[in-house]
């Protein structure tokens, strides 16, 4: 599979996108009360990538336009001894949207065919009967109400690199340091032919959005422009005041 550039196309004004950005992020914030006073559907916003994609930015500057009380925000690191017990989808079901909700996953269910591969935790036999789970449980979350929008954010080897030496220099970002970044660093191929066999696979029920996101202004102005169609397309209004 052929992923797209990990920058803007050259055409594509910088200042220009961020002021359209911040109208939809305005819209969006309106679309959000409107979705949660219908209470009807729930949103799952799932945030792939590989390290120092910016997740976390993303979800401080476009999620951060929704009001917090209909906004739940999980991450999901490397699964705990009681997760372990379980089986592997039982962590994240959990944390699942309820109806009038969006709920956002830093990281996902799909990290269970994506590190468990490249770390040979799982051979490619349990990765395909996985994928088959994977599919299965969005498709629930779909017919159950729920949307279910998939972001792979899509960065290039060298701004992962410029991005891990930021965090060993600026005070701001030193916290974000993490000495097993370079080791996975080494295993870049490995996990995007991971990634590619998850785009491969896991379309059926949700689909996945490509994401550039080596410019941090066109990664949110594309997520907040996805966001925005997917709300918008739901031709919400307020609920009538109920009778007495």
């Amino acid at each position: 599979m052929h992923l797209p550039p990990t920058t803007a196309p050259k055409e594509i004004d910088k200042e220009e996108t961020r002021v359209q950005t911040a109208k939809l992020l305005e819209e969006l914030a309106e679309l959000q009360n409107l979705f949660y006073a219908n209470g009807s559907r729930a949103l799952l916003i799932v945030l792939q990538g590989m390290d120092a994609s910016g997740k976390d930015g993303l979800i401080r500057k476009v999620i951060g336009a929704f009001n917090p009380q209909g906004v739940q925000v999980t991450s999901f690191k490397a699964p705990t001894k009681e997760e372990l017990a379980h089986d592997f989808l039982w962590r994240v079901h959990q944390h699942t949207p309820a109806k009038g909700m969006i709920a956002v996953w830093n990281r996902s269910h799909w990290e269970d065919v994506l590190v468990t591969r490249v770390e040979n935790l799982i051979d490619d036999k349990e990765a395909k009967r996985r994928f088959g789970h994977l599919n299965d449980f969005e498709a629930l979350l779909t017919e159950a109400g729920t949307i279910v929008l998939k972001f792979y954010l899509h960065i290039s080897e060298e701004e992962q690199t410029g991005r891990f030496a930021e965090r060993l220099t600026e005070p701001s970002k030193k916290w974000k340091y993490d000495a097993n970044d370079a080791r996975k660093a080494k295993k870049w191929s490995a996990y995007r032919q991971a990634y590619k066999d998850v785009f491969k696979s896991g379309q059926k029920a949700a689909a996945w959005h490509i994401i550039p996101s080596d410019q941090n202004w066109y990664k949110e102005f594309l997520v907040a422009e996805k966001l925005h169609d997917v709300l918008s397309a739901l031709k919400m209004k307020y609920p009538a005041q109920p009778t007495e």
